[in-house]
C-alpha cells in the first residue's frame, strides 16, 4: 500500500515514484504495478476531497481526469499550479478567485469516430487507449453538442474508414451546430452526395469534410462584442462562453482606458473586435483565413473603432519594439508553447500595459519572468477554469511598466 503525494500537471496521483490515475493527495492505494503506474487502483483510505462522479461514463471516458475531486479541490489544486509556476520562476503576483465553467457548457470539442461493421461509434476516446467511448449523457458538452452524436454517427457511418479513425470537430453557432471532420474517405461523387444530404436532415449548420466545405445553408456565426464573427470550418474558439466572458473581461480591465491597442495571436477577434468598441486595433495574426474573418465582422458592426488587420508569423517575425511604438497596450494569447521570441520584443518595447492570456502557466511563467526582468511589474492573474474536470488551467493577467500606476 502507498500513499498518493500529490498530483502532476496531467492530475495523476504521484507516489513514491508511481503515477496512479484518479487518485487525490493523501489517498492510500494498493494495485498491480507495471511500467511504473497503477492503471487500476484500489483506494484504500479515500481523500475527504474524492466525490462520487456526477457522469456515468466517467469510469470508462478520458474525456475528463478530475471528475472524482470536489469543485473546490479542483479550484485549490488550478490555482496552485500557477502558484507553483510563477514560484519556478521567481515570481509572486496576486491570484484572484478561479473562475469556473459551469458543466455541460462545452461548446467545441473534439470527438473520435469508429466506422463498425453496423453504424459507427462517436464519442471520446478511454484514458491513454485507443478505445472510443459513447457519451449520450456527457456531463461536460453543452446539451446542443451532445443531441448532434446521432448525426454524427450516420456521417461515420457513411464516409469513415473501417481502416481508420475519424476526428469529429463539433462547434456550437447560434444556426446550429458545426462538423469539421477528417481522417475520413476521400471524397467521390456518392459521398458529395449523400454526406450534405445526412448535415441537412440533422439540421447542421454546416459539414466540412477535410477543410472543404459541403453544406452550408447560411455562415454559421457568433457574437464577440457587437460584431458577428463567421470562423472558418474547425477554428479555434474559446471552449465555452462563460470561459471567453471571463478572459474578455479579464482583459478588459487590463488595458483599462487605452485607445490604441495591439492585439497579437488576434484569431477571429475574441478580444480585437470587443476592444474596437473604445479603441482603435491592430489584429496580428498567422491565419489569413481567421483575419478574414475577424474583418468581415468589424466591417459589418455598427459603431466599432477601426481595425487593422495584419497576417503576420508571429513565431518566425514577432513585431518589433519600433512597431510597437504608439500603442498604448497589448493584448498577447499564444498557443500552448508560449511566444517566446514576441515576448523577447515586448521586453525590449516600452508599451505601458500588457494583458497577456495563456492555457499553458508553465509558458506563461516563462514568458512573464522576461518582462519582470525587463522592468515590467505582474499587478494580478485571473485563473480560468473553462476545461472543466481536466488538468487544463487558463488565465489572464496584467503587466505594467514599473512607473506606471
Amino acid at each position: 500500500m502507498i500513499t498518493v503525494e500529490r498530483l502532476t500537471l496531467k492530475a495523476d496521483g504521484f507516489a513514491q515514484g508511481i503515477i496512479v490515475p484518479r487518485t487525490l493527495p493523501g489517498e492510500e492505494v494498493e494495485g498491480a504495478i507495471a511500467d511504473g503506474q497503477i492503471t487500476q487502483p484500489r483506494i484504500v483510505t479515500p481523500s475527504p476531497d474524492r466525490v462520487a462522479a456526477p457522469c456515468r461514463h466517467y469510469r470508462a471516458c478520458g474525456g475528463c481526469a478530475l471528475m472524482h475531486a470536489s469543485d473546490g479541490f479542483v479550484a485549490g489544486w488550478k490555482q496552485e499550479v500557477v502558484r507553483h509556476a510563477l514560484t519556478a520562476q521567481g515570481l509572486d503576483a496576486a491570484l484572484r478567485p478561479i473562475l469556473t465553467s459551469p458543466p455541460q457548457s462545452r461548446r467545441r470539442a473534439t470527438l473520435a469516430g469508429r466506422r463498425l461493421k453496423s453504424g459507427a461509434l462517436v464519442g471520446f476516446h478511454a484514458r491513454a487507449s485507443d478505445t472510443v467511448t459513447a457519451i449520450p449523457d456527457c456531463r461536460l458538452l453543452d446539451p446542443v453538442l451532445l443531441a448532434a452524436i446521432p448525426a454524427l454517427q450516420e456521417l461515420v457511418a457513411q464516409g469513415g474508414s473501417r481502416k481508420g479513425e475519424m476526428k469529429l470537430t463539433v462547434t456550437a453557432f447560434d444556426q446550429g451546430v458545426e462538423v469539421a471532420a477528417t481522417g475520413g474517405k476521400p471524397l467521390d461523387t456518392a459521398l458529395r452526395i449523400a454526406l450534405p444530404q445526412i448535415a441537412a436532415r440533422h439540421g447542421l449548420a454546416r459539414l466540412a469534410w477535410d477543410g472543404e466545405v459541403l453544406m452550408q445553408p447560411e455562415p454559421p456565426t457568433l457574437g464577440l462584442g457587437r460584431a458577428r464573427v463567421s470562423p472558418p470550418p474547425g477554428a479555434f474558439l474559446q471552449a465555452t462562453p462563460q470561459g471567453e466572458a471571463a478572459l474578455r473581461n479579464a482583459v478588459q480591465e487590463a488595458v483599462g482606458p487605452a485607445r490604441r491597442i495591439a492585439d497579437l495571436f488576434a484569431g477571429c477577434g475574441t478580444f480585437a473586435l470587443p476592444l474596437a468598441e473604445t479603441a482603435e486595433v491592430l489584429a496580428v495574426e498567422g491565419s489569413a483565413a481567421m483575419l478574414a474573418a475577424l474583418d468581415q465582422g468589424w466591417r459589418m458592426a455598427p459603431g466599432l473603432k477601426r481595425v487593422t488587420c495584419e497576417t503576420r508569423d508571429l513565431f518566425r517575425r514577432p513585431l518589433m519594439p519600433d512597431e510597437l511604438a504608439g500603442f498604448e497596450a497589448v493584448v498577447i494569447d499564444p498557443p500552448r508553447a508560449g511566444a517566446e521570441a514576441q515576448v523577447a520584443e515586448l521586453a525590449r518595447a516600452d508599451v505601458p500595459v500588457i494583458a497577456a492570456v495563456s492555457c499553458n502557466p508553465v509558458t506563461f511563467a516563462r514568458d512573464a519572468r522576461a518582462l519582470v526582468q525587463a522592468g515590467y511589474r505582474l499587478d494580478w492573474v485571473q485563473v480560468v477554469d473553462q476545461f472543466r474536470w481536466s488538468a487544463h488551467v487558463e488565465l489572464a493577467a496584467r503587466f505594467t511598466r514599473a512607473h506606471i500606476g
